[in-house]
């Protein structure tokens, strides 16, 4: 008998805190209508705790809302008035302070509401769910279990599902579904641990990088300078990362630690240290009062120093030579440079590591169901791009393990705890395999979840010593991109360049691409292994063309990319954009210009030319020309002002659905929440589209365009911008050029014109523009500091 479907048609979100109200903003980010609750205002309209929290959303940066509208299917509620509303709800997640008496006189007061079916899930980040689960009736445990998201809600990968020892298991593949297709979310089962998985490694990896720079006298500045970026972790590091979470809150989830983890041989460690304890007295909690372990005066950064107990000058570097070591490619050689050196700054970072192997090691039989969950949970979590497992086990696992033993006797780790036995054995070369991940708690290999959900991630998250074989057959393969099929009739391309950059070769390897596609297949999709789709143009292919003043081979390859871009548009099969990070320039015009765009949720999409002192060259403004045309009521002008601007001040959409709302994509395209079920939603588009009898468009014969008395009044209007110092004379030389293009040039308001008109015009402004020498002035400061030039 097949299963019943689970459908999520309403939420509700109990607290209207920072975590619940944008919990609640993710949820109407993805169409759910969500009713958020929270207590009855003592004066005034009985929601306004609820209705100020709304208003904060639109104000957060960055935004947790996707589109400007989703926030309107937020409904306010009080627990006084409202509670009725629950039972229509298929979820209810709560999400109030972390307080078990406060807690169990929510689930008493709400139990009786909640629909015979309704999910009720905590959003705890550390309290005991069993323990909440005695605060709910017998009929709600089933259907009770934590669902812990990370801050913040919309941007972080991870949520930890964590079971109570009566909730069904059916409800949590349910669950799972909803998170993951639905919201977007990479989900680890996590056991009922104090801190679960993540925060309860992550914390611990903050606590010990904080002991040990107090250990080796290391500042924190120069903490964040190496343990950032350097390895692999976000710019945030690990003291800015506090400031951002809030030291309040960082306070309390080591506190929760040290109140429930009497027995664990690191709980000397589970302390807020003294000058923590002070800046947390002083009202210095970190980035919500603007002064924590950092405060900004002016311009000039300063940082706290426990040891003077006051601030200093901050922006200190760690060591060139350490930061040498840290760069070596071999994880087996740096680890052992980093032990071996002198220097306090690499006996700090080896510290680090060995104190986070250590712990894990010893904790992964009762923290997680297997290592797998531990690499996934900090790498979504926290942000790391390798996960501690991985990291032991790519430096040489028995190698670590015997320094690890070697500073446990000399008394150097942080605990004398014994690794156990599993992680000591002769044998034992990692925890990953092809076959699964290591279970401590097992003794055997788990393998990944065989939810039906999963089949579609064609290219699921992989860690290190899984089976990563090359996805599909290849078909075709050049210097700049590789055409495969997984034998369903699509080839799919993907760049092979750096930053998916658009160059000689990936223009080749598209337009061969496409002859193979109308031969052999049904249907072309654009879909990159990693993100970005592509940061645009090469320019960095341009440069010999350039240097040796060669513009008739730059003006080739520029007509090369518009009709690569044509051809995408008039191919004998659908072409599909599936598109995830960032999509710039070029990249954005070869999304433009396919039948459809699949956009993961977090597509960054604008045509930023302007920010190389040129315009976009590859059929950009000749697409929203010819929209503007499309969508104008009989003023082409009043229709094209959007796009104008949108060019003209290198917008840029910070979401699939704003690139909507702009224009650069489609209306009614899908936005796809999970990046890892893009290409499989990108293949079915494109199968769509072919099994309805696909032809492609008819090249339009003409459309009216704006004429000169059009560029003459978006001229007028940067007359006023210049004279008011809002750009400068190049800026208005670029968007005086952008105008004339999309205003189809010196002809008269209204002339019907075709495609080709524009892009022959377009692409003699981008010569014009590449010659003059701020454009290149510009693009030589882009491609030796990666910053735009202002000039």
């Amino acid at each position: 008998m097949s299963q019943t479907k689970f459908i999520v048609r309403k939420v509700a979100v109990l607290g209207a805190g920072v975590m619940g109200a944008q919990i609640a903003a993710h949820l109407v980010n993805a169409k759910v209508p969500t009713v958020l609750f929270d207590l009855p205002a003592k004066e005034g309209d009985k929601n306004g705790i609820v209705l100020k929290a709304v208003e904060g959303l639109k104000k957060l940066k960055p935004s947790p809302l996707s589109n400007k509208d989703a926030v309107n299917y937020i409904q306010p509620a009080n627990y006084e008035d409202h509670l009725h509303l629950l039972k229509d709800c298929d979820l209810v997640i709560e999400a109030i302070a972390e307080r078990m008496d406060w807690k169990a006189d929510l689930y008493h007061k709400v139990a009786p509401h909640l629909g015979e079916h309704t999910i009720f899930a905590t959003n705890t980040s550390g309290l005991s769910i069993n323990k909440l689960a005695e605060s709910c009736p017998d009929s709600v445990r089933p259907r009770f279990c934590g669902v812990h998201f990370f801050n913040p809600p919309r941007y972080m990968h991870l949520v930890e599902i964590i079971p109570c020892l009566t909730s069904d298991a059916g409800i949590l593949d349910n669950l799972e579904r909803f998170l993951v297709t639905t919201l977007g979310k990479g989900v680890v089962r996590a056991k009922d641990t104090p801190n679960f998985v993540a925060n309860r490694i992550g914390v611990f990896s903050m606590l010990a990088t904080i002991a040990n720079a107090e250990k080796f006298g290391i500042r924190f500045d120069i903490v964040d300078d190496l343990t950032g970026p350097r390895l692999g972790r976000p710019k945030s590091a690990t003291f800015r990362t506090a400031d951002v979470v809030g030291l309040d809150t960082f306070a309390h989830v080591v506190k929760t630690m040290d109140d429930t983890l009497p027995a664990d041989p690191w709980h000397g460690l589970f302390k807020s240290p003294e000058w923590l304890q002070k800046l947390i007295a002083a009202g210095a909690l970190g980035a919500k009062t603007k002064v924590g372990i950092y405060k900004k005066e002016g311009k000039q950064m300063f940082v706290f120093d426990p040891a003077k107990g006051e601030y200093v000058g901050g922006g200190q570097k760690g060591d060139d030579g350490v930061k040498e070591i840290l760069k070596i490619a071999n994880p087996a050689e740096k680890f052992k440079k980093l032990r071996e050196s002198e220097h306090p700054q690499a006996q700090f970072l080896w510290a680090c590591f060995r104190d986070v192997f250590h712990y894990i090691g010893y904790h992964l039989a009762d923290i997680a169901n297997c290592a797998r969950d531990v690499d996934f949970a900090i790498r979504w979590g926290f942000g790391w791009s390798v996960g501690p497992f991985e990291t032991w086990q790519a430096a040489g696992w028995q190698q670590v393990a015997k320094w690890i033993e070697e500073d446990i006797e000399s008394g150097k780790s942080l605990s004398s705890a014994e690794l156990p036995a599993w992680a000591l054995a002769a044998d034992r070369a990692g925890v990953h395999f092809a076959e699964g991940s290591y279970s401590a708690a097992e003794q055997t290999l788990i393998g990944r979840s065989t939810l039906d959900v999963y089949q579609r991630q064609l290219a699921p998250a992989r860690v290190l010593g899984e089976a990563a074989q090359q996805l599909g057959e290849t078909v075709f393969e050049n210097e700049g991109v590789r055409a495969f099929t997984t034998g369903d009739d699509v080839l799919v391309v993907s760049f092979k360049s750096k930053a998916h950059a658009i160059g000689p070769d990936v223009l080749d390897g598209v337009n061969k691409a496409i002859d193979i596609a109308e031969d052999r297949f049904k249907g072309l999709v654009i879909w990159q292994t990693e993100e970005p789709f592509s940061v645009g143009a090469d320019l960095q292919s341009m440069l010999p063309a350039f240097m040796a003043g060669d513009m008739a081979s730059i003006d080739a390859m520029v007509r090369r990319f518009q009709d690569t871009s044509m051809r995408l548009r008039y191919s004998q099969v659908p072409t599909v954009a599936a598109t995830q990070g960032y999509v710039f320039g070029g990249g954005c015009e070869f999304a433009m210009h396919c039948d459809k765009t699949v956009a993961a949720l977090e597509s960054y999409v604008g045509l930023v030319e302007v920010g190389v002192g040129l315009l976009p060259g590859g059929g950009g403004c000749k697409e929203f020309a010819l929209r503007a045309a499309q969508e104008a009521r009989g003023d082409v002008l009043a229709a094209l002002k959007d796009y104008f601007m949108a060019i003209a001040t290198a917008k840029v959409a910070t979401s699939g659905h704003e690139a909507q709302e702009i224009g650069f994509f489609r209306k009614g395209d899908p936005v796809v929440f999970n990046a890892y079920e893009l290409l499989y939603v990108a293949k079915q588009q494109a199968l769509a589209l072919a099994e309805s009898g696909y032809r492609p468009p008819l090249r339009i014969k003409g459309f009216p365009v704006a004429g000169r008395a059009g560029a003459a009044s978006i001229k007028g209007q940067l007359v006023n911008m210049l004279e008011g110092n809002f750009i400068s004379k190049h800026d208005f030389f670029i968007a005086s050029q952008i105008a004339d293009v999309m205003t189809g040039g010196d002809i008269e308001a209204g002339t019907l014109v075709n495609e080709q008109w524009i892009l022959d015009l377009e692409r003699k402004a981008f010569m014009t523009l590449l010659q003059n020498s701020k454009t290149q002035d510009r693009i030589v400061n882009m491609l030796t500091t990666g910053k735009p030039l202002r000039n």
